[in-house]
């Protein structure tokens, strides 16, 4: 259990950081530096930042369940 927990809470720790850089940047800040500017060209559309939104929400709870999870089992 606590392997699999252990491997969930990488897993979602990896796109939570992909998640958070796709994101557009609202100025000349660290987002525009690691690719924030290759982002904008493709995420143009309010519709994709909406969804970007939603999957940064979801992958962020389930990475908070784990932590939750990880730290209830190995108590």
């Amino acid at each position: 259990m606590k392997l699999a927990l252990s491997i969930i809470l990488v897993l979602t720790s990896i796109l939570m950081i992909l998640l958070v850089l796709l994101h557009k940047g609202k100025g000349a800040g660290l987002s525009d530096l690691f690719g924030g500017g290759i982002s904008s060209s493709y995420g143009g559309s309010s519709v994709v930042e909406k969804n970007l939104d939603r999957i940064t929400i979801v992958v962020g709870g389930l990475w908070f369940a784990g932590v939750v999870a990880l730290s209830l089992v190995l108590k």
